[in-house]
């Protein structure tokens, strides 16, 4: 089974985000950027399917500039067997991602894709389930489990009330959410290894694509600053400034 992993180059989740001086942006001059986290589960989960016997083939694709060849790479360090990248200098939405990801999947006939639910950049949780609904596959997002059993994939979702789990004939896509695994650390012999493994480049032309943005970023601001919180000496105070300061109750 070929198993197809989406992965995304983000701001790493360790460094503080700061705003353009203008407001047209978030400012990567100099920032560190990584694998978006929940790419890495999906990388995880993909490489846990290929050591059970599940999967035979892990092709890894990414959207993005030429450095992001760097996220490929880290991934076919943690075990993945080769890396797409679809070279574009441009800010990529999520209905274009998607319909460059189903480009991708028409071209390799995976049985399996698996995405993070979202990006920690831009927060969408939108380009898997844009995916499946293109491709006309199966769709479970916020996985917390997934048993591949034959031509069939059970994936426990986490949802607001507890967890659901949905039977999914293949081919599908999954989304990982968090407590779906704990990414593994590279080794060096396989960071070396990973430079020797093939690593092929597209353009969004190649794939018939057309990836002008539909939406457009009036304004980005940081967060408001929060004010520091009051110590009340006791219940009856609490009430009190509840009551006639906040008026919640």
């Amino acid at each position: 089974m070929k198993v197809l992993v989406a992965v995304k180059r983000v701001i790493d989740y360790n460094v503080k985000v700061r705003v353009k001086a203008d407001n047209t942006g978030v400012d990567l001059t100099n920032i560190k950027m990584a694998m978006n986290p929940f790419c890495e589960i999906a990388v995880e989960e993909a490489v846990r399917l290929k050591e059970k016997g599940v999967a035979t083939e892990i092709v890894v694709v990414s959207i993005g500039p030429k450095v992001a060849q760097e996220q490929i790479r880290t991934a076919l360090a943690l075990g993945a067997d080769r890396g797409i990248l679809v070279e574009t200098d441009e800010e990529v939405q999520s209905l274009q991602a998607a319909k460059l990801l189903k480009a991708i999947v028409d071209e390799e006939q995976p049985q399996l894709v698996i995405l993070g639910k979202q990006s920690i950049d831009t927060d969408n949780n939108q380009t898997g389930q844009m995916l499946a609904a293109l491709a006309g596959m199966a769709q479970g997002t916020f996985a917390s489990e997934v048993v591949v059993e034959g031509d069939k994939v059970n994936v426990t979702r986490e949802i607001d009330g507890g967890l659901m789990t949905v039977g999914l004939s293949l081919p599908a896509v999954v989304t990982t959410d968090l407590r779906l695994n704990e990414p593994r650390y590279a080794s060096l012999p396989n960071i070396m290894k990973a430079k020797k493994k093939p690593l092929d480049t597209k353009s969004p032309a190649d794939l018939g694509v057309d990836i002008a943005n539909t939406l457009k970023i009036t304004k980005v601001e940081e967060p408001p600053v929060r004010s520091a919180g009051v110590k009340v000496a006791d219940v009856a105070e609490l009430v009190d400034k509840l009551k006639n300061e906040a008026k919640v109750i």
